[in-house]
């Protein structure tokens, strides 16, 4: 695909088909953040396709439900394959609405398969029913039934594909709303669903700003579970509009970006380097991207050092040129808050060590911002560290001791992930890594580093405790326990104070008993097991019957 090919914009995607809404409450546009002179057109958005996708994905549920687990694995199958088969053309869509680095787009593309890969191979596993045969019970996952996704725009294929594939595994429909900034992309993973030939009203799509499509969505009657990745402030919103449904399973990211510690002994190279990739890679936008990096006293002045040589050599640029590590920010109402805050550190008394400032690339009027770099007096009573730091900005924090070190970090309100770079000799290890309190812990590896085959949650402000990557696929569904009673009813069995067999006679027949209760032969009785669900009503995959 052409970096400035027209894109056919082809509105919301509802019932299996492309739709545009009879009246339109606003455009979207879409811009390239790296570019601002390559304009990729409006999309049109309506509050009323949230209705019509909610109720198509009511209606899809239906059908989509009675598919086995095996036959919604052929069709995330084939949507994997057709996601193989387009990876150029997505990658060079994602570079041209994000900005990032067409390296960089590729590897988002080569996660999203792989991520597919993880719910196919391991994933999959987690849905199997536990089934108690000596009891004669069991229990079966099922899915929750219509669920609402919404996307942020840095990592725009990779969360949509991990979620909207969890969900249709797990034998729900969707509803996705990708970001405002990322519509094309949006698009394009409807148009891949579309290629799959699934039932109507399986996946859905609609287009639109957070405030009031996204909003809408979210507080929708008709959904029985939301993804949510983005700001803290969104989802506080989003707590707000859904507070009358307490019962609303809400699976929240809200990143606000990790933290590394490095410790003197460690290997201080490669220190170095993880934190000056963690922090500045997609341009600081990640919601695990580096933030803070708490240094101890002995190496705190080379680590300073090294890391402003080697950030001075970053080259920032155009996606599509060779050779660019990092892009612009998604917008310039970010670019904004990215210099503010680094005005305001100045202004409560840190040490601008390199400032926030825009870049410019030649020939190229886009959203650049230069990597910045500020020393923390977190002792000043302004530590600043509650806030999340905007877009290429990284905080450095001096400490005397590890022990200094971990007491800082488990102040931080925001914990997704942490870095921890120490001597692999240190005789503290155990201790120190056991005081941390965070979501992930990378030792000698960066805070944007995950493995989606482990559960992991952001600790704090960062998410509300409920893990990712494949374990998505145990919150989109709800176990149902099943309980069968087999024997014949014994009447001197029942519990006290039911006076059940005063004035009755004592010898009853076995025909006044009922041959319900006493034939081995009666349609009844059932023999837990392989042949139980059948029996019940329930396919053996767990799924309803309707």
């Amino acid at each position: 695909m052409g970096q400035l090919e027209r894109l056919l914009r082809r509105g919301d995607y509802i019932w299996g088909s492309w739709v545009k809404p009879p009246a339109v409450d606003g455009f979207i546009v879409g811009v390239n953040p790296g570019d601002r002179a390559d304009e990729m057109g409006r999309f049109s958005f309506s509050k009323s396709s949230i209705d019509e996708a909610v109720q198509a994905a009511h209606r899809g549920a239906i059908y989509w439900r009675r598919h086995g687990r095996a036959e919604r694995a052929k069709s995330v199958r084939k949507f994997r394959d057709l996601l193989s088969k387009r990876k150029d053309r997505l990658a060079a869509l994602i570079t041209r609405e994000t900005g990032k680095p067409l390296w960089e787009s590729r590897q988002e593309v080569t996660t999203s398969i792989r991520a597919v890969d993880l719910l196919l191979e391991e994933g999959m596993a987690l849905l199997e029913p536990r089934i108690l045969n000596e009891q004669e019970a069991r229990s079966d996952y099922r899915p929750r039934g219509v669920v609402a996704a919404i996307a942020p725009p840095t990592l725009p294929l990779l969360i949509p594909t991990l979620h909207a594939t969890a969900a249709l595994l797990a034998g729900n429909t969707m509803v996705f709303k990708p970001s405002k900034f990322t519509p094309a992309v949006g698009q394009a993973v409807a148009e891949t669903f579309d290629r799959c030939r699934l039932p109507r009203g399986t996946f859905n799509l609609v287009q639109g700003p957070g405030q009031g499509i996204g909003e809408g969505l979210a507080a929708h009657p008709g959904i029985d579970a939301l993804l949510f990745n983005g700001a803290y402030a969104t989802a506080v919103e989003l707590r707000k509009a859904t507070a009358t449904r307490p019962e609303l399973p809400m699976f929240l990211q809200c990143g606000g970006k990790g933290a590394a510690i490095v410790v003197g002994g460690c290997d201080m190279e490669r220190a170095v380097y993880e934190v000056m990739v963690g922090a500045f890679l997609t341009a600081g936008q990640r919601g695990n991207s580096t933030g803070r990096v708490i240094v101890t006293d002995d190496v705190y002045d080379w680590f300073v050092d090294e890391l402003v040589r080697r950030i001075q050599r970053i080259t920032i640029g155009y996606g599509f040129d060779d050779g660019c590590f990092m892009g612009p920010l998604i917008s310039e109402n970010l670019r904004t808050r990215y210099r503010r805050y680094g005005r305001a550190l100045v202004e409560r008394g840190h040490t601008p060590i390199l400032e926030a400032a825009d870049h410019e690339v030649h020939h190229r009027r886009g959203f650049y911002a230069a990597p910045a770099l500020y020393g923390i007096d977190w002792q000043n009573g302004h530590g600043f560290i509650n806030e999340e730091p905007p877009g290429p900005t990284l905080l450095i924090y001096r400490v005397q001791s590890w022990e200094d070190a971990a007491a800082l970090h488990n102040q931080l309100v925001y914990r997704v992930s942490t870095s921890v770079f120490v001597p692999t000799d240190m005789p503290q290890l155990s201790e120190f890594v056991g005081r941390l309190r965070t979501g992930a812990l990378n030792m000698n590896r960066g805070t944007i580093g995950a493995s989606r085959r482990l559960p992991a949650v952001g600790l704090g402000r960062a998410s509300n405790g409920i893990p990712g990557g494949i374990d998505l696929l145990r919150f989109l569904t709800a176990p149902r326990s099943t309980l069968v009673e087999s024997r014949a009813f014994d009447s001197s069995q029942v519990v006290p104070g039911l006076n059940w067999n005063e004035g009755e006679d004592e010898t009853a027949t076995d025909d006044e008993l009922g041959p319900h209760l006493l034939s081995p032969d009666a349609d009844a009785t059932v023999t837990v097991g392989a042949d139980v669900p059948m029996a019940l009503g329930i396919p053996s995959d767990g799924t309803s019957a309707e």
